[in-house]
C-alpha cells in the first residue's frame, strides 16, 4: 500500500506543470456539479410553486431549465477538455522520458527484452498511465464534487436520514478494495500478454520474406491468435470484476435508499416536511446512485494505471550505462587488452585471461569457431558490454576514463548484420554524428565503397528513401553503404565484424581494395571467414573459447601446421 501511495505520488507529480489548466478543469466540473444539486432544488420550487399557484416561478421555470442545461454542458466542456489536454500532454512528456531512457540503456536490457515488449511499454503502458491519473482525477473531481454537493443538500435538508447512507459505506469501501487487488493483477498480466502480442506482429513483420518462403503464415497466424486470446482472457477478466463491482455497491445504495424512503414515508416524519421538499429530497438521494457508480468504475481506471506506472517506472529506475569517465582526449589507436574477462549474467564466460597488444595503424585479424568469443571482444572496445574483470587500454588510457560517447565517436563499426534506417540513400550514409556532412565528403565515402554507382543508378539517386530496413536493395548493397558511412566517419579505430560475408566475389575484390586504403594510419581489426579478407593482415589472432589459441602471419601460421592451418584447409567451412 505505501509503494503503490509513492508511485501514485511520483505520478502526479507530472501534473505539476498543467496546475495552470487543472484550476479550469476544476471550476468547469465545480459548474457542472453546482447544476446537478440545483435540479433537486428546482425540482422543490416548482412542486411547491404548482401547489401555491405562483404563476411568477412557473413562468420562469422553463427559462431556468434551459439556463441549467447551458451552464451544465459549458462546465462539462471546460472540465472535458483541459481534462484531455492534460491527459495528452502527459501521455507525450512520459513517452519522450522513456522513449529517451531506452537510448541511455545498456545493450544487455535489449539483450534480455523482446522488442515486443520493449515497445508494448512505450505505446500501450505509457498509454494506460493516463487512467490512473487525468482520467481518474477527472471522474474523482466531476463526480465526487457531484457527490459532495447532493450529499450537503441532503444533510442540509435531513442530517438523520441521511445518515443511513453512511453506515452502509464501510461495506462498500471493502467491496472496492477487494476489488482493486484483482483489478490490479489482472492488468499487469493484461500488459504483459500486450506485450507477447506485439512481439509475434514484429518478428512476422521483420520476417516476412521467411515466413512466406517457409510457408509460416499459419504457424504465425496461430501464435497470434493464442496470444491474442490470452490477452482477450484478461480483459474480459477484468470487465466480469468492473462489471460485478458496481451493481453490487449500486444494489447496497439501493439497500440505503430503501429504508431512506421508508422512514422518510412515516406520517410522523412527514408531518413538517411539504411535498416540494420531499419529492427533492427523494430526487437528490436517487442522484447520488450514479456519481457513486462512477467512483466506483474509477476504480477499474485507476488499477489498469497503476500496473502500468509501476510498469514504467520500473523501466525508467533502471540503471544506465555506465558513463563515468570524464576524458575527452583524440585517440591515437593503439589498443591494449590485459588479463580481460567477460561472464555474461547466465554464468557463460565468452572471454577468458585475455591479452593483446594492438599498435596504433596495425591490421588485426580474429579468426575462430562460432562462438569463440570475437564479437564479445570488439563489443567491449565499444562498450557495448563491460569487462567483468581485467582492464582495456587506448593510448594508454583505461577505457573506464574515458567519456563514452568520446570512445564512440573514435571508433567506426561495419557489422555483420546491416542497419539501415526509413530515411534517403543520403541520410542513412551521414547518419548521427556525420549529419551535415559535406555533400563531396559522402559522394567521396560512396565512391570509396564501391556504392556510388548503383546509388546513382536509383530513382533519386542519394535522395531515394530506402524503405523499412532497406530491403529494396541487395544484400551486398545495403552493406556497401553500411561501409561508405564507416568510411565517412574517418575514426582512428575501424572494426570490420564479416563486413564483406554478403558481397559476391566481383564487389568483395573492389571493397577489399577500398579498405586497403581505408585502413591506411588506422587500427583495423577484422572478424571475418573468407581467407581474401584477412591473408593480408599484420597479424592473425586465432581464438577459441574467448582466448588465444594462437597468432601470428597467414604464412607464419599455415607454416605452423596448427589450428589456424585446420580452419584453412576446411576453408572456415565449419564458420
Amino acid at each position: 500500500m505505501k509503494r503503490d501511495l509513492k508511485v501514485y505520488l511520483r505520478l502526479l507529480g507530472y501534473l505539476k506543470p498543467f496546475w495552470g489548466i487543472a484550476i479550469l478543469v476544476f471550476i468547469g466540473f465545480t459548474i457542472s456539479a453546482a447544476t446537478e444539486v440545483s435540479i433537486a432544488k428546482l425540482l422543490e420550487k416548482i412542486i411547491n410553486a404548482i401547489q401555491h399557484r405562483d404563476q411568477g416561478f412557473t413562468s420562469i421555470f422553463p427559462f431556468l431549465v434551459v439556463l441549467l442545461m447551458f451552464f451544465r454542458g459549458v462546465g462539462s466542456f471546460i472540465g472535458g477538455y483541459y481534462t484531455a489536454v492534460i491527459s495528452r500532454n502527459l501521455v507525450f512528456n512520459i513517452r519522450q522520458e522513456v522513449f529517451a531512457k531506452l537510448l541511455r540503456l545498456p545493450s544487455q536490457y535489449y539483450l534480455d527484452n523482446t522488442s515486443g515488449h520493449i515497445t508494448a511499454k512505450i505505446m500501450y503502458n505509457v498509454e494506460q498511465l493516463t487512467a490512473a491519473s487525468s482520467e481518474s482525477l477527472k471522474t474523482i473531481v466531476q463526480q465526487g464534487l457531484i457527490t459532495l454537493g447532493l450529499f450537503g443538500y441532503l444533510l442540509y435538508n435531513n442530517w438523520r436520514l441521511t445518515l443511513v447512507i453512511l453506515i452502509f459505506a464501510p461495506l462498500m469501501g471493502l467491496l472496492v478494495r477487494q476489488a482493486s487487488k484483482r483489478m490490479r493483477k489482472l492488468s499487469l498480466q493484461v500488459q504483459d500478454t500486450m506485450g507477447d502480442v506485439n512481439h509475434v506482429v514484429q518478428e512476422t513483420v521483420n520476417g516476412n520474406l521467411i515466413v512466406k518462403g517457409f510457408g509460416g503464415q499459419t504457424y504465425e497466424h496461430a501464435r497470434f491468435r493464442e496470444n491474442s486470446l490470452e490477452n482477450l482472457k484478461r480483459g474480459l477478466k477484468m470487465v466480469v470484476v468492473q462489471q460485478l463491482n458496481s451493481p453490487i455497491v449500486q444494489f447496497i445504495m439501493s439497500i440505503a435508499m430503501g429504508i431512506i424512503i421508508w422512514i422518510a414515508l412515516r406520517p410522523e416524519i412527514l408531518r413538517d416536511t411539504n411535498a416540494g421538499e420531499f419529492v427533492a429530497y427523494i430526487t437528490a438521494a436517487g442522484m447520488l446512485s450514479k456519481p457513486i457508480k462512477a467512483l466506483t468504475d474509477v476504480n477499474e481506471k485507476l488499477q489498469r494505471g497503476m500496473a502500468a506506472a509501476h510498469s514504467v517506472f520500473e523501466l525508467l529506475d533502471l540503471p544506465e550505462e555506465k558513463n563515468t569517465g570524464t576524458l575527452t582526449v583524440a585517440l591515437q589507436g593503439n589498443i591494449q587488452f590485459q588479463n580481460v574477462n567477460l561472464i555474461y549474467p547466465d554464468g557463460q564466460q565468452a572471454i577468458r585471461d585475455f591479452n593483446l597488444h594492438v599498435k596504433a595503424g596495425e591490421t588485426v585479424a580474429l579468426v575462430g569457431r562460432s562462438g569463440a568469443g570475437k564479437t564479445s571482444l570488439v563489443n567491449l572496445l565499444v562498450r557495448f558490454q563491460d569487462a567483468t574483470s581485467g582492464h582495456i587500454y587506448l593510448d594508454q588510457h583505461d577505457i573506464q576514463d574515458l567519456e563514452i560517447n568520446t570512445l564512440r565517436t573514435q571508433v567506426a563499426m561495419v557489422n555483420q548484420q546491416v542497419v539501415l534506417f526509413n530515411r534517403t540513400v543520403r541520410e542513412n550514409i551521414a547518419y548521427g554524428q556525420l549529419e551535415g556532412a559535406p555533400e563531396a565528403d559522402i559522394i567521396a565515402a560512396a565512391k570509396a565503397a564501391y556504392a556510388h554507382e548503383f546509388i546513382m543508378a536509383l530513382p533519386q539517386g542519394y535522395d531515394t528513401p530506402l524503405g523499412a530496413q532497406g530491403l529494396n536493395l541487395s544484400g551486398g548493397q545495403r552493406q556497401r553503404i553500411a561501409i561508405a558511412r564507416a568510411i565517412l566517419k574517418n575514426a582512428p579505430i575501424l572494426i570490420l565484424d564479416e563486413a564483406t560475408s554478403a558481397l559476391d566475389n566481383e564487389s568483395e575484390y573492389f571493397i577489399q581494395q577500398a579498405f586497403d586504403a581505408a585502413m591506411q594510419n588506422r587500427t583495423t581489426i577484422v572478424i571475418a571467414h573468407r581467407l581474401s579478407t584477412i591473408e593480408n593482415a599484420d597479424r592473425i589472432v586465432v581464438m577459441d573459447k574467448g582466448t588465444i589459441v594462437e597468432q601470428g602471419t597467414h604464412a607464419q601460421l599455415i607454416a605452423q601446421h596448427g589450428a589456424y592451418y585446420q580452419l584453412h584447409q576446411r576453408n572456415f567451412e565449419e564458420n
